[in-house]
């Protein structure tokens, strides 16, 4: 992978550059300041496979430039990493775009294990994209239920008709998932063990701020289809819509 991680600790930096050089001979970009992390990603970001944020930074906080790589870039993997450790801060870096969360002090190797699934997950969605250039295939749905079109080769949603636009690769596996078993319940661990990595090394509330995203992205476009079932987890159903 080619990354670029801003970070303003070199003390980190450092530590995670020995591990990617080490385990995966990965190449990695490190830069101390937001502002100038925000330059350098617009000049290379053809060629970037995954951005690494710290929350705090001088000059461009984190989440501004999480939101601002996903306006140009729905599918690039971003990890945000924070000295933070509450649910909100939490919630608000997911909602800002980021598809994993990472509290410091860490252990590299659960981040370097974080990133192996994220660049899995991204390959996935690469390959699933290329037959969206044919016409023989635009019109064909993998998942249809009464409200719900799902393309998994285009990772194209469709509700009532309108596209739901804006969803995350993270998100759009968890519409996908739900709705191909409308009405079964999905409990936190599941999703993790299935979207995520198996074994899952963080907090299981990364699924809660998932799913809120992915309701409020839906609920533009119709009734909420994602039901939470209180001390088991999330199904969706459509059986007493109106």
């Amino acid at each position: 992978m080619n990354i670029l991680m801003i970070e303003d600790d070199e003390h980190i930096c450092e530590m995670m550059a020995m591990y990617f050089e080490m385990e995966e001979d990965w190449q990695t970009t490190f830069i101390y300041d937001g502002e100038e992390g925000w330059q350098y990603y617009k000049e290379h970001k053809d060629d970037l496979d995954m951005v690494i944020l710290d929350l705090n930074l001088p000059g461009k906080n984190g989440l501004t430039i999480c939101h601002d790589i996903r306006q140009e870039n729905p599918y690039i993997p971003i990890i945000m990493l924070t000295a933070l450790d509450n649910e909100s801060d939490q919630v608000f870096g997911l909602e800002t775009g980021a598809d994993d969360y990472i509290t410091k002090p860490f252990d590299p190797q659960t981040v370097m294990a974080r990133m192996r699934a994220l660049n899995r997950r991204a390959q996935l969605t690469s390959e699933r994209l290329q037959p969206s250039q044919s016409k023989d295939n635009s019109n064909d749905y993998d998942i249809v239920t009464n409200y719900l079109r799902i393309n998994e080769r285009t990772r194209e949603a469709y509700f009532n008709d309108q596209m739901i636009e804006g969803l995350t690769p993270k998100e759009f596996d968890i519409l996908a998932l739900l709705a191909s078993y409308p009405r079964q319940v999905f409990s936190r661990d599941h999703l993790l063990r299935t979207l995520w990595e198996d074994p899952f090394f963080g907090d299981e509330r990364t699924v809660d701020a998932h799913i809120k995203k992915l309701r409020q992205k839906m609920e533009k476009y119709g009734p909420q289809l994602i039901q939470t079932v209180w001390g088991v987890g999330y199904k969706l159903d459509e059986s007493d819509v109106e």
